[in-house]
């Protein structure tokens, strides 16, 4: 089971990573916040769950987020197939494998760089 799950984290990443810019903040704090909240807006939206949208970041966040969980839907019909829960758990993990490509296993050291 957890193979499988460990599958379908890396094809939603290879979506992300082929179709998708904004992991590439060109810093570590924008990537975290832009990562948190696109991915848990996805999740939200998948899980048929109320979205925030009461600033404009979030609204921003929600725009990414609904253009993502379209992609996913008409990309991987096996989303469909899933429980709330297990989504959940799958949106948590593909959040990790993200924020580790893009962020904490990057060596792009402008990502650190405090005078950037």
């Amino acid at each position: 089971m957890e193979d499988l799950m460990k599958d379908k984290i890396e094809q939603l990443v290879d979506y992300i990573m082929k179709w998708c810019l904004w992991q590439f903040h060109s810093r570590a704090w924008d990537r975290e916040k832009q990562n948190e909240g696109i991915l848990t807006k996805t999740m939200q939206i998948l899980c048929e769950e109320p979205v925030e949208l009461e600033t404009p970041t979030y609204r921003c966040y929600w725009v990414d987020a609904v253009l993502l969980a379209k992609g996913f839907k008409s990309t991987y019909p096996w989303l469909a197939m899933m429980e709330k829960k297990d989504i959940k758990l799958l949106m948590k993990g593909l959040k990790d494998r993200i924020d580790y490509l893009t962020i904490t296993g990057s060596l792009n050291k402008e990502l650190s760089n405090p005078l950037y």
